[in-house]
This record gives structure tokens, C-alpha cells and sequence, in this order.
């Protein structure tokens, strides 16, 4: 059979390629940023992926979420999820964890069984928890700041978050994150003024959650297939 990475290979060569298939990944969140980053890492052949989300999925979630379609209403969104990777890579090892993530439920993770952290959730305690976990257990992570009320995804930076500017979710995780002593945290982040409606639900559309979750799964590759494994 045709080797299905051989255009990956090309690009991160046999050692690359290994590597991604040696790797676990942890993934909170698999809405509009979050699916389109389980994509990407499904399409490069990460070895096993853990997927968190406690949702299922709306009609208000077609114009963003790349595994929303009228089929999938009302299903739950780790198990569309799981089937689609399955249908790309089934060699991945799946793990589909349904429960909403809270700083209470934390302690059932064991960020220490993974690669890398993706966090593409929106509860800010829940952010901050995972990532003062994460640099506890001295596992690599990267988290996505806001993506709702803005159109322009080329506005998109990966920074340390005391670095970053403009993004208002950016403003609070810092001082939140100081006063846990979290000393540095990987982040996408867009300089994009956020656009003001009347509305409280963020307003967003179907391209720059899905641009935000590549930029964050490309990171985590690259990353991977430079990694020294033992």
C-alpha cells in the first residue's frame, strides 16, 4: 500500500514522521478551534489523541465547527469527532472524553501521559488551571486566546503571553496567571480590535476559528518532529 504521509515525509523526513506517530496529544475543546486543529493532527498521523469536550453538537455551530453538519445535530461532539479521525488515520488511538472542563475535574488528567496540550476551550478559570498544571508537570502547551468578534485571521500571533497586546482575554489570563507564578505560556493570539455588537454571545464566522485551530495544530507539529525522543 502507497505510504498515505509520503507528502509529510517530504517535509518532516522518516525521523519527522516517526515522531508524530510516537506522539500523544491532548486536546481541549473540539469546537470551531478545536476541530480544525484534531484535523490537521489526524491528517499527520499523531499517534493517539485525547479529545475533552462535554457539548453536542447545535444548529448555531454549521457556520464554524468543521464536524457540525445537519447530520451530526445533537450528537455529542468527542464522539463525531473520534469517528472522523478513525475514517483518516485509523491507526490513532482514540480517546473521547465527554465532561465539561473545570478546575475541580482537573485532577482526573495526567498531563504527564502527553506530548503537548492543545487548550481551545473558553472558561478563563479552566484556561488558567490547565495551564498552571501544565507547568507543574512540565508538559508542553499551547492556548488559544479569543477568536469571536473578529474577521481577519491573518492578524494571528503565537507569543508568550506577557509579550502579547490588544487581545482583551489576553489582558486577564496574564494577571491571573501571575498570580498562580505561571512564568510563561504559549498562546495564539490576534492583534485584531475586537469588533463591538450588541449582542453577548461572541459573533464569529467560519474562517477564523478554523485558521486559529491550524496555526495551532502546525505549531504542535513542527514541534513534534524535532523532539529528541529517548
Amino acid at each position: 500500500m502507497e505510504n498515505w504521509l509520503d507528502r509529510s515525509q517530504k517535509l518532516f523526513g522518516e525521523k519527522g514522521i516517526e515522531n508524530l506517530r510516537k506522539s500523544s496529544v491532548l486536546v481541549f475543546g473540539v469546537g470551531g478551534v478545536g476541530s480544525y486543529a484534531v484535523e490537521a493532527l489526524a491528517r499527520s498521523g499523531i499517534g493517539a489523541i485525547t479529545l475533552v469536550d462535554g457539548d453536542e453538537y447545535s444548529v448555531t455551530n454549521l457556520n464554524r465547527q468543521l464536524y457540525a453538519t445537519h447530520k451530526t445535530i445533537g450528537k455529542k461532539k468527542v464522539d463525531v469527532a473520534k469517528e472522523r479521525i478513525a475514517e483518516i488515520n485509523p491507526e490513532c488511538l482514540v480517546t473521547a472524553v465527554d465532561a465539561f472542563i473545570l478546575e475541580e475535574n482537573l485532577s482526573e488528567f495526567d498531563f504527564s501521559n502527553y506530548d503537548y496540550i492543545i487548550d481551545a476551550i473558553d472558561t478563563v478559570s479552566a484556561k488558567v488551571a490547565i495551564a498552571v498544571k501544565a507547568q507543574k508537570q512540565g508538559v508542553p502547551i499551547i492556548s488559544c486566546m479569543g477568536t469571536g468578534n473578529k474577521k481577519n485571521p491573518s492578524l494571528f500571533k503565537v507569543a508568550d503571553i506577557y509579550k502579547t497586546k490588544v487581545c482583551p482575554l489576553c489582558k486577564v489570563m496574564r494577571k491571573l496567571l501571575r498570580e498562580k507564578g505561571v512564568d510563561n505560556l504559549d498562546v495564539l493570539y490576534s492583534e485584531e480590535e475586537p469588533i463591538k455588537t450588541s449582542e453577548r454571545t461572541p459573533a464569529s464566522n467560519s474562517f477564523t476559528p478554523a485558521v486559529a485551530g491550524l496555526i495551532l495544530a502546525g505549531y504542535v507539529i513542527n514541534k513534534l518532529t524535532e523532539k529528541d525522543y529517548d
